[in-house]
């Protein structure tokens, strides 16, 4: 269970032993380094096999040559790219999955050059990002694993370009940026009966490794501050709530605010007393997956040593029926002194946001405030499982992370708020209600959290599509592909690294 892989850089003219990869385009193009390496044999060779085979060239398909005589490699790989007007537009990390996707459990020499290419250092740690990714699995609590399981075996890329000192050197920060993913998925697929909140708040605590501050708060300390709405949420539970506080210092001012990251840790929702049907009930062990990807961000950004200064925090609880569950019709009172009737105890997720989005605003003064939450399963019946809700009070803020989101390859569709969301959620018995009904699920609860926000620019990002349950992708064959990672980290290079 990691990511299963090693990467070492080298010059083009390097040689070794195992499979060779190479690129070409539509016209089956090799590059003058791949024709060296190769040489003319090889040459015929690809252009023969790829006549029989009727292999293109086209983006995201490949042409495996076993045993390729006059040439020294074991196989060798023709991956390609496509149309002159696919190469010009190159997602390097999806190329980096797709390529390791075809080495998989292999040694492997990946020469990163192809006729017209000019790939950036940058452009490679993309590639090695994707290749990271896609080789890791979750495998953990398999007992009985054929030893000699292709998969089972370390992937080891040898990554052939013009500069490999300046590659390998790009590439540490995607190296961080991988972790980050990593401990996110691994969080995301334990089981609940392992991933308590104290012992997810224990493995919070272990960013202290990378120099992150890290403050756990427990049941005492939430009573102490008021936050009445999460330890609703928790009170069916065995298991006692914590929040997870972590602060990462690494600007040059270490006295301007910082920006909040925000996640819901329900690690494991029942509904409550307003129970859940049985079917797919065992999905709801992702129901952290905002907080995963806090935990997940926090890691990259100390890793790498981001220029900022960010607060991670979690509110880790689990939502269970039992004779001292809250109750629909209950009115619990948050930390903001503001009072909620309880409708339905499966709308769990933003009272816990509630209360840990409060505190954050008033202990630490974040320049702005991004929560991520798996939150309604009306943002999947909106937008699928391709791209996450984003609901924000802030235009500049709402136009970072969209952008950081396409560069990233998360992607987000901004939603609307509107003041009849606000409404919706008007109590005849307390200040508000903890749900706005069928119609305009997402949006309503998202006007449910903005009533805790004040002035503070603040995004609100549900991920129940994205964060657990993932479709299969290039780079991800993991139940959960740890979305979200990647894009607060470009999004914190880019607005607030500047």
């Amino acid at each position: 269970m990691a990511d299963g892989i090693g990467i070492d850089f080298q010059p083009l003219s390097s040689t070794g032993t195992g499979d060779l990869v190479v690129f070409v385009g539509d016209d089956l193009a090799l590059s003058s380094a791949a024709s060296e390496a190769i040489g003319k044999a090889g040459a015929d060779l690809v252009a023969r096999a790829a006549a029989s085979e009727r292999f293109k060239g086209k983006s995201q398909s490949a042409l495996t040559l076993p045993a390729p005589a006059g040439v020294e490699a074991d196989r060798l790989v023709v991956i390609g790219l496509g149309s002159e007007k696919d190469r010009a537009k190159i997602d390097y990390v999806t190329l980096g999955g797709f390529t390791a996707g075809k080495v998989s459990g292999r040694t492997a020499r990946v020469a990163i050059d192809w006729p017209g290419s000019e790939a950036s250092a940058q452009d490679i740690a993309d590639f090695t990002l994707g290749a990271r990714l896609r080789s890791y699995s979750f495998d953990r609590y398999k007992t009985k694993k054929k030893p000699e399981a292709e998969d089972d075996r370390t992937t080891q890329l040898t990554v052939l370009s013009a500069d490999p000192a300046a590659a390998e050197k790009a590439a540490e920060g995607a190296r961080s940026v991988a972790e980050g993913v990593i401990l996110a998925r691994n969080l995301i697929n334990e089981p609940p009966n392992v991933l308590f909140p104290e012992e997810y708040a224990r493995r919070a605590s272990e960013l202290t490794k990378l120099g992150v501050e890290v403050e756990i708060l427990d049941v005492a300390k939430m009573r102490e501050l008021g936050m009445g709405a999460l330890l609703a949420v928790a009170q069916g539970s065995g298991r006692e709530p914590r929040i997870a506080v972590m602060r990462w210092n690494g600007a040059d001012d270490k006295s301007e605010p910082p920006l909040a990251l925000v996640g819901k840790g329900v690690v494991f929702d029942s509904g409550g007393v307003s129970i859940k049907s049985a079917g797919g009930m065992e999905d709801m062990k992702g129901d952290m997956g905002g907080s995963a990807a806090v935990v997940g961000t926090m890691h990259a950004l100390a890793s790498r040593g981001a220029k900022a200064n960010v607060i991670g925090a979690i509110g880790i609880v689990e939502n269970m029926p039992d004779g001292n569950s809250y109750r629909p019709s209950d009115i619990v009172t948050s930390m903001s002194g503001q009072t909620i009737e309880i409708i339905n105890t499966d709308a769990e997720g933003r009272l816990v946001l509630a209360d840990v989005i409060y505190h954050v605003n008033q202990a630490y003064k974040p320049k702005a405030i991004i929560d991520l939450a798996t939150l309604t399963g009306a943002i999947i019946v909106a937008l699928g499982q391709e791209i996450a809700g984003l609901f924000s009070n802030d235009d500049d803020l709402a136009t970072a992370i969209t952008a950081a989101g396409e560069t990233a390859g998360e992607k987000v569709w901004r939603m609307p708020l509107i003041p009849a969301f606000d409404k919706a959620i008007d109590s005849k018995f307390a200040d508000m209600k903890n749900t706005g009904g069928r119609h305009g699920g997402a949006a309503t609860a998202a006007a449910f959290i903005k009533r805790y926000v004040g002035e503070t620019p603040w995004a609100h990002l549900d991920i129940a599509g994205v964060g657990m349950s993932s479709t299969a992708s290039e780079i991800n064959r993991s139940w959960g592909a740890g979305w979200g990672v990647r894009l607060l980290d470009r999004l914190v290079r880019d607005k607030y690294e500047a």
